[in-house]
């Protein structure tokens, strides 16, 4: 059996991951690829939950750009990010790995309101915890959920999976050809740099609690448990 660096992981996924080259949408066979990777770390052992975001659908910025209050904005954001996470239980469901959507804003009908304590237990039956509705206020990414749903759940590390980029960079490597790929780098020096790995208040949050961030390419198969098992892929963010 494979050797497991982190037992409890959560795992973040743009909303682009399940949309495919289009980047807008849900795209069936893209969501099935993600699900049936995490099901492969999954059948390791390893706790996991998710957060994942609504780019696809929505993004609250571009809302307030077009003239709405940026929390109304926000707020569609975070519905968009509901949607993604029943699609994503749904194929996990379909492919035999046991799944709860938590919500930050309550819709019992289709999920179970976020309880901390519910969450953990989940975790420690085995099942897989998806958390949506970002923190259930404007003004947060999921990034930000995502630094602070593993602090309440002492995740051992963060994911954050990505769309074709490697690792973090000095400059964004698809427009600058003299980008710099670091392979190691701290919260401080994330910020300091304006690295933009995540947004300011996810890398505090995440410097505060002590929990490392590894960023790589999700669109590699088998990297999310490449990154499991310890492998020097991508970039990995921690200490201070």
């Amino acid at each position: 059996m494979s050797e497991i660096k982190y037992q409890r992981v959560l795992i973040k996924l743009s909303g682009e991951a399940l949309a495919g080259d289009a980047g807008i949408g849900i795209k069936p066979p893209e969501i099935r690829k993600v699900a049936e990777e995490i099901k492969e770390v999954y059948d390791l052992g390893v706790q996991i939950a998710i957060v994942v975001g609504g780019g696809n659908m929505w993004r609250g910025q571009s809302g307030e750009q077009m003239g709405m209050e940026r929390a109304q904005a926000d707020y569609i954001g975070m519905l968009g990010t509901v949607m993604n996470a029943l699609a994503l239980q749904d194929n996990l469901e379909t492919i035999g790995v046991p799944t709860r959507v938590q919500t930050a804003i309550e819709m019992r009908q289709v999920a179970e309101p976020y309880i901390r304590r519910k969450a953990m237990r989940h975790l420690e039956k085995g099942r897989i915890v998806i958390f949506a509705g970002g923190t259930g206020s404007p003004y947060f990414s999921t990034d930000t959920t995502a630094a602070l749903r593993a602090s309440e759940i002492n995740a051992d590390v963060i994911l954050m999976a990505k769309n074709g980029v490697d690792g973090v960079y000095s400059a964004d490597p698809r427009k600058d050809e003299n980008a710099v790929k670091y392979d190691h780098l701290t919260h401080m020096e994330v910020i300091n740099k304006g690295l933009q790995v995540m947004d300011t208040t996810a890398s505090s949050l995440s410097m505060d609690n002590d929990i490392p961030l590894v960023v790589f390419n999700m669109n590699e198969r088998g990297n999310i448990q490449k990154v499991i098992e310890g492998e020097n892929i991508g970039t990995t963010v921690e200490g201070k």
